[in-house]
């Protein structure tokens, strides 16, 4: 039994050899920096361009037109296609996919997470979307994508789906074609974006929040959860619902986010004269801010004329106008 043994390690030795040979001489390229490493089992494309402290796992894919940023970290099974570039420290996290091999491209900045088996930079699901037409999507930096997350690239030549920086997307979130998201916004388990939809800056959804097409939301708006949002959520309000309604103003986020008393105050007064007014005579809402565009004292506060502003764009004729509100409705 042990001459067999041996006989057999000595038949299997050769095939051994030759096959790490020949994974590492494929891989040669990327060898010129010692930090570098690379699986034999991973499928690393020659002409890919490998920054120094680059490490990827086992059953990975790099193809040919990609571009590692220094210190990026590729966990085992995860894949990158087409004209896809990451910059300097991100992460792939198992059976995440980034890119895909459609005209265009996906650039990712610095620091970024893609958490399991989240697939970003893909073919958008707009049926309008021509075969063979330059699609894009670019997020910065110090993104966390969590797992199970969708992001798709844009549906046409002419636009791009947008992401900032510093933005925590939690587990299965979707983040359709054509989307405009800014800087440290918090998306909650399962929130749905459909295209076109456009997120100022350090806004918050509740798990399972939808949002309808086109529609804006303001900064600092908290949305809560189970909401469906069908019109435009202005700055520092809140909604929830079925059908999204007004709820007052986020107070709890714009204390956390540095707003003064004196501002909250204001902001508070503000909501309450537009939405809540108790003048014996009714006005309209296009009234009732006109009215309160000639109320220096409120109207001189940047943050009370930023909310004004943010309700008068919601009206344009582009955009959806803004959710239902009710006038017993206290903020």
């Amino acid at each position: 039994m042990i001459s067999l043994l041996k006989a057999r390690e000595k038949f299997l030795s050769p095939l051994f050899s030759s096959t790490i040979r020949r994974l590492s001489s494929s891989l040669s390229y990327s060898r010129e920096d010692s930090e570098v490493f690379i699986h034999p089992s991973a499928d690393v494309h020659p002409n890919a361009v490998i920054g120094k402290g680059v490490s990827v796992g086992p059953y990975c894919t790099i193809g040919s037109s990609v571009k590692l940023g220094n210190g990026c970290k590729l966990y085992p099974s995860s894949h990158i296609f087409g004209n896809t570039e990451l910059g300097e420290s991100c992460v792939l996290m198992p059976g995440a996919v980034v890119g895909d091999e459609l005209p265009g491209y996906t650039v990712l900045g610095c620091n970024n997470v893609i958490g399991y088996h989240a697939v970003v930079g893909v073919k958008c699901q707009d049926l309008k979307y021509k075969s063979g037409d330059e699609c894009f999507l670019c997020i910065g930096d110090n993104n966390e994508i969590r797992e199970f997350c969708s992001i798709h690239r844009s549906s046409k030549l002419s636009d791009k789906t947008v992401i900032g920086d510093n933005n925590l997307i939690m587990g299965s979130c979707h983040i359709a074609h054509d989307c405009k998201i800014g800087d440290r916004n918090i998306f909650a388990n399962n929130t749905l974006l459909a295209g076109h939809v456009t997120v100022e800056d350090y806004t918050h959804t509740a798990g399972a929040t939808v949002i309808h097409q086109f529609c804006h939301i303001g900064s600092f708006a908290f949305l809560g959860g189970g909401s469906v949002v069908s019109q435009d959520v202005p700055k520092y309000m809140m909604v929830t619902g079925e059908r999204a309604e007004l709820r007052g103003l986020n107070l709890e986020g714009l204390r956390r986010n540095g707003f003064t008393m004196s501002e909250m105050k204001s902001l508070r007064a503000a909501y309450r004269k537009i939405f809540m007014s108790t003048e014996t005579v009714s006005l309209s809402l296009e009234e009732r801010l006109t009215k309160m565009e000639q109320d220096q004292d409120l109207y001189s506060v940047p943050a009370v004329s930023a909310m004004l502003q943010s309700i008068r764009d919601s009206f344009t004729e582009t955009r959806r106008g803004i959710c239902k509100f009710r006038q017993w409705l206290d903020s």
